[in-house]
């Protein structure tokens, strides 16, 4: 946690005689399950973290927005009334993505100073690129005394992914990021965009993250194959039954009635996406009776149908279930975010916690090039300007 004498210090140090107006937190977010579930039109489980991303931001009079990135130690300059197109380095592209997408709704960007420090593991799968997004379009928000409701903006920094950092991402990242609860999950509907706050009940429970440290490159090259995938599989559903839309109006047994028609790497993941968008109403019905077993079982059948259907797991990420399922008073445990590496969530009891840190410390770091990163989050709240 940051708190704010830092981040007047960690401004005024980036830029030298400009103390900052505003502050934003923007939180990261873990999804409990429902993976690549969005994109489909089905149901998602997320929390926002208690690690966040900050944006300070100082008015400028040079015409220029600037923004210096304390995780890649850069600072980039663009013209506050013509942001342009999308160029290097790939990690500003979200910030001029947001600045377009504010002006293109007749919002006009008075010229500012924006720092950016962040808790959020890059590239763990715990969405710092929505983070980035929200907490830069808050930031330059409240610098230009304007105002946006919460569903608009998390669809506005959503839209400046998919055109500036090329990303065919859903709704979930964005919407976590703004409508996030103290100690509770967001079961999100992706198709209505309609939401429930769950409370968490899990007495004496604790959300472990397991970061794997890696990122294979062959993540995001495969996630636009899996979305066209998904489609090629709905496409042969569709001509018999020209009324579904998505993956998210199939079941199991229209899926194998179609089976042959389809090749098996297609079927597999439609098998994954129907049974995970099934999976996450029974998981939040779980959390409504306080039910940590089955909420578990069903996040080991996540991660199962993640590594087998869906095929976007790896050697470090099941490694770590492994583990997991292995220690007394882990009810649960998957993979979490787009994959090919970064984390892993496991639902734990408080007092196996350090139980399963020395399972992990004894049978991952010693067998992997990376040791893994283990720490614990709690449901926060979404982004918000702070007072500084």
């Amino acid at each position: 946690m940051v708190n704010t004498g830092e981040l007047r210090d960690l401004h005024s140090r980036v830029y030298p005689g400009s103390a900052p107006r505003v502050a934003v937190r923007a939180p990261g977010r873990v999804n409990l399950i429902g993976e690549h579930t969005d994109y489909n039109d089905g149901y998602v489980l997320p929390i926002a973290m208690s690690q966040a991303l900050y944006v300070t931001a100082s008015p400028s009079a040079d015409g220029q927005i600037s923004v210096h990135s304390t995780a890649f130690g850069e600072t980039v300059d663009f013209p506050a009334d013509h942001p342009g197109s999308p160029s290097d380095p790939a990690w500003a592209n979200y910030v001029r993505g947001v600045a377009v997408m504010l002006i293109r709704r007749g919002i006009p960007l008075k010229p500012c100073r924006l720092a950016i420090h962040s808790d959020v593991p890059l590239g763990a799968g715990v969405s710092s690129s929505a983070a980035l997004e929200v907490g830069t379009a808050l930031a330059l928000l409240a610098m230009n005394e304007r105002r946006i409701e919460a569903i608009p903006l998390a669809l506005l920094a959503r839209q400046a992914e998919h055109e500036y950092a090329h990303s065919p991402c859903g709704i979930m990242d964005q919407f976590i990021c703004v409508l996030g609860k103290t100690r509770h999950a967001l079961m999100l509907d992706c198709r209505s965009q309609t939401y429930e706050q769950i409370p968490l009940p899990f007495e004496n429970t604790t959300l472990v993250i397991m970061n794997t440290q890696v990122k294979h490159a062959i993540g995001s090259s495969q996630y636009p194959v899996r979305q066209k995938q998904c489609h090629e599989g709905l496409a042969i559903l569709q001509r018999s039954d020209p009324r579904l839309i998505a993956l998210r109006d199939a079941d199991m047994d229209m899926l194998l009635q179609h089976r042959s028609r389809m090749d098996e790497v297609v079927f597999r993941r439609c098998r994954h996406v129907i049974t995970e968008i099934a999976r996450v109403p029974q998981a939040a019905e779980a959390m409504k009776t306080g039910d940590a077993v089955t909420f578990g079982r069903l996040m080991f059948d996540s991660h199962a149908s993640l590594k087998d259907d869906y095929e976007v797991s790896c050697a470090e990420l099941d490694a770590l279930v492994d583990i997991a399922r292995q220690v007394p008073g882990v009810y649960g445990a998957r993979m979490t975010g787009g994959g090919f590496g970064g984390c892993v969530i496991a639902l734990v009891k408080s007092d196996a916690e350090q139980s399963l840190r020395t399972a992990v410390k004894d049978k991952y770091d010693m067998r992997f090039e990376k040791p893994a990163m283990v720490y614990t989050t709690t449901a926060s709240e979404g982004a918000t300007v702070v007072p500084l």
